[in-house]
């Protein structure tokens, strides 16, 4: 019988699914991350195969957390970024619990980091109201108050400056554009800045992967908010996932 403080913790990207066992109360990873590629086009019942896969290379018979990179309401994928289309009004958490045999619980991938780095990365003993951003292809958001999620924020899809916030700030726009290092932490700022007059939050985290070159850019920034770098890294999906179907699964 698996401990129930251990929950297979499993991230669906774009390019890679991986997962690995959980310890909820302390978000170490129980053994090596399996990684298996992404179907090409990522269809609903393909990722489901993978997931079956994953759980059988663990031997797993219990609770799976599933990152996803949309919006889930209640276990219903609602939008779909970078995967097959179909997901979209899908019952994920259905497909994937008759899939595995187990009870599953699906979250967005965003909110999934914040939440394993609220608890145990960043974030971890900070009181109050903190913002997770990851600055990648686009912008992933999450809000975490007193450990408690405000699901599916999007704040990457804002409209600021007269643009979606994504598309000018993303470390894909800082490609495109050439901006150096001071240049995008500009326009980060601008956006973190907006946020926080809306949200007066304790802390800004800012994972993706500008977190691991905060050498060049946070000294940058002019916010009154503390601003921290992510901790977790690659582990984030997977303990996020992992802690969510650990409070959601009855």
């Amino acid at each position: 019988m698996t401990d129930p403080q251990q929950i297979l913790g499993i991230d669906i990207g774009g390019s890679g699914i991986k997962g690995a066992p959980v310890d909820v109360t302390t978000g170490q990873l129980l053994a090596e991350r399996h990684r298996i590629p992404t179907p090409e086009g990522a269809d609903p019942d393909d990722v489901a195969r993978v997931i079956t896969e994953i759980q059988r290379h663990f031997g797993w018979d219990g609770p799976v957390g599933c990152t996803f990179p949309g919006v889930v309401r209640r276990g219903t994928t609602l939008t779909a970024a970078n995967v097959s289309k179909d997901w979209v009004g899908l019952d994920a958490a259905k497909l994937l619990a008759d899939a595995t045999g187990t009870p599953v619980q699906v979250l967005n991938d965003a909110d999934a980091a914040g939440l394993a780095e609220a608890r145990f990365g960043a974030g971890k003993d900070v009181t109050g109201v903190v913002i997770l951003l990851t600055f990648g292809t686009g912008i992933g958001s999450a809000v975490i108050q007193h450990g408690t999620l405000l699901p599916n924020t999007e704040f990457g899809h804002m409209e600021f400056n007269g643009h979606e916030a994504e598309a000018w700030a993303s470390d894909r726009a800082r490609e495109r554009d050439e901006l150096g290092w001071k240049a995008w932490a500009k326009r980060a700022g601008a956006f973190m800045g907006y946020l926080e007059m809306l949200f007066s939050p304790d802390l800004f985290i800012v994972g993706g992967g500008v977190s691991k070159k905060a050498d060049k850019w946070q000294d940058h920034l002019d916010l009154r908010t503390p601003v921290q770098p992510a901790t977790l890294k690659n582990a984030a999906g997977i303990v996020g996932a992992a802690l969510h179907a650990h409070e959601h699964t009855r």
